[in-house]
């Protein structure tokens, strides 16, 4: 992943790059897809993810993923799920390939390391904002299609656009814009640059394994990546959630208790005030599970994609 000068003549192309990329995270999207609505749903629940509160609806993974299979069936699952792939699609297109050009772009202007721990962060970060700003109203939408329970606000993706804009206004699609991007530049820059850390450390650990586990490789410093860096941005991402199913109340209703924000900072000190600290990460549980699993999957997919790509052109295929 990212610009390799040392690579042993793989030729990727910056279509291939972006293909990759995209295909990544379509597959992703349809495995993980289950724990990410059950995870919205534990972040926007204002009451303690517990059993000892009466008013709780969900307090825990497989309790959730009953009840909501109970009340909705299991399409419920993946609500949202057509924004939700056109959002992994064009994510994950912009953002390897930003990341591939960011890299050899620092590799043929500075005298630092493309391959430098340091360099995969800011690259990795940079890149997942850019794709982040090219595709942020479909993942305002996913979130929205994912909150909602029954009946259903938006019927298709089309009604939801229409109305959304007809009754919020065109900046709708842009709510939780700024704690996405305070939260990814950290958190995309980890992903890339842990994962290259670990694989790395999984190559001074065990030398004698060579190529032979090359994917089952990609595939654990994926997760190990996912989790590290879920984990030190978390709470940034509940408050992206939060404020992103602002004015969308009515579909709340039977979720529990509901609250407006009026901004990144409001929404912070409301959440400490009455959930306490560890309101700051509800949801992690799923959360980091869908982080070790998508992580995982997108690097193993992508880095299976690249060499795919580089072999059919060496007529090995």
């Amino acid at each position: 992943v990212g610009y390799d000068p040392k690579a042993d003549g793989r030729n990727i192309s910056s279509f291939e790059v972006a293909v990759a990329g995209s295909v990544s995270g379509l597959v992703t999207r349809v495995m993980i897809s289950p724990l990410d609505v059950i995870k919205i749903r534990f972040q926007l629940q204002i009451e303690r993810l517990s059993r000892s509160d009466p008013g709780a609806k969900y307090h825990g993974i497989l309790q959730a993923g009953r009840q909501i299979l109970q009340e909705e069936g299991p399409t419920a699952f993946w609500k949202g799920h057509v924004p939700a792939q056109l959002l992994s699609i064009g994510y994950g297109a912009v953002q390897f390939l930003s990341f591939e050009l960011l890299t050899e772009l620092v590799h043929r202007a500075t005298t630092y390391d493309a391959r430098d721990f340091s360099v995969h962060f800011v690259c990795g970060g940079l890149s997942a904002s850019a794709a982040t700003l090219a595709v942020h109203p479909v993942d305002v939408l996913r979130t929205r299609f994912a909150a909602q329970g029954e009946p259903k606000v938006y019927k298709t993706l089309r009604d939801a656009v229409v109305t959304m804009y007809r009754t919020e206004g065109p900046l709708v699609f842009y709510k939780g814009l700024n704690p996405t991007l305070i939260a990814i530049f950290p958190y995309a820059g980890f992903q890339f640059s842990f994962y290259s850390a670990l694989k790395h450390l999984h190559q001074w650990v065990l030398p004698a394994e060579g190529r032979k586990s090359e994917n089952l490789k990609n595939l654990l410093c994926g997760s190990g990546a996912g989790v590290i860096s879920k984990t030190l941005t978390y709470p940034l991402d509940l408050f992206k959630k939060r404020l992103q199913v602002g004015g969308f109340e009515q579909a709340r209703a039977t979720f529990g208790q509901v609250r407006s924000y009026r901004g990144l900072l409001d929404c912070a000190q409301q959440v400490l005030r009455e959930e306490g600290p560890t309101g700051l990460f509800k949801g992690l549980s799923p959360s980091l599970l869908k982080a070790a699993l998508s992580t995982g999957f997108v690097f193993f997919w992508y880095e299976l994609f690249c060499n795919l790509f580089h072999h059919m052109k060496k007529g090995d295929s």
